[in-house]
């Protein structure tokens, strides 16, 4: 489901309810006018659960497809604390920050990708039909060719004896980071991969650091207890290898209450710690806040 539409529900969702409307009307409106049919769907079940009796949160969780983790806990605190059209004000301010963070990192991303792309076609054009004319010039001269002239002659030479292997190491890799992507170890290793990478690894870092802060942050502000909200947040997406091991160190470690912002400092910290990128300051300020 694609998360603006998500973003554009909370934010109709909270402000019906601010007007007045009860749940199940607004629902059935939310329904109505949903232009992604499956979201209108969803509504429409999720409408139905809460006619039966059932709490938002419990019909909201049928749906992990729809609506995560992240979202059925946000809304149970709502909910709880009778507060639930500001918690939907700030799920749709957080999706909505996510979705804007998500299209500038894609938008950064098109112009080194197709020159990547351009470049390897430029190249393979060269070798396949450039460098076979200038073969046949060389071989008239009858002159001896420097090492790096042959090197090239003999690149393009295997590339059209085996025209057939870079499409096929291509799907080959395609499947192969299919497969590994659906296993932990997998991700594990494609992930270490991708952050030691010197120029995406730095700006994917600094994407899921901003995506936990924000994240924790509408959490713990929503009424999400501290030490619940790491266990949500986790449940909440795909995270990786170091994302989770921070939220494990954090749950482990810090089974005591702290201040709000203590338990904000302690899980900075956890996060630069499973990174290896824990900046000094934030361990200063954790040890302050702990001691």
């Amino acid at each position: 489901m694609p998360s603006r539409d998500i973003a554009v529900f909370a934010r109709q969702f909270a402000t019906m309810i601010q007007s007045g409307l009860s749940l199940a009307p607004s629902l059935g409106v939310l329904a109505e006018q949903a232009g992604n049919r499956r979201l209108a769907a969803v509504v429409g079940d999720v409408r139905h659960d809460i006619e039966a009796g059932r709490t938002l949160a419990g019909a909201l969780g049928e749906h992990p497809a729809a609506f995560n983790q992240l979202f059925v806990s946000m809304v149970a605190a709502g909910e709880a604390g009778g507060v639930l059209d500001t918690v939907l004000a700030r799920l749709a301010d957080s999706l909505e920050r996510t979705d804007r963070l998500a299209r500038k990192v894609r938008g950064a991303l098109i112009y080194p990708a197709v020159v990547v792309v351009v470049a390897a076609c430029a190249l393979l054009v060269l070798l396949e039909f450039v460098i076979p004319t200038f073969q046949e010039m060389f071989a008239a001269s009858d002159l001896p060719l420097p090492l790096p002239t042959r090197m090239v002659i003999g690149l393009s030479e295997s590339l059209r004896a085996f025209w057939w292997l870079p499409p096929l190491f291509t799907a080959g890799a395609w499947v192969g980071w299919r497969r590994a992507r659906a296993t932990p170890r997998g991700r594990l290793i494609l992930d270490r991969l991708l952050l030691a990478s010197p120029v995406v690894g730095p700006l994917c870092l600094k994407m899921a650091m901003v995506r936990f802060a924000r994240t924790l942050g509408t959490l713990v502000a929503s009424g999400v207890g501290g030490l619940v909200a790491p266990d949500a947040l986790g449940r909440a997406r795909r995270l990786d290898d170091a994302e989770g091991r921070y939220i494990e160190f954090v749950k482990n470690s810090f089974p005591q209450p702290l201040g709000l912002e203590g338990r904000r400092i302690v899980i900075d910290c956890a996060h630069g710690a499973a990174y290896k990128v824990a900046p000094t300051v934030l361990w200063e300020l954790g040890g302050e806040v702990i001691t």
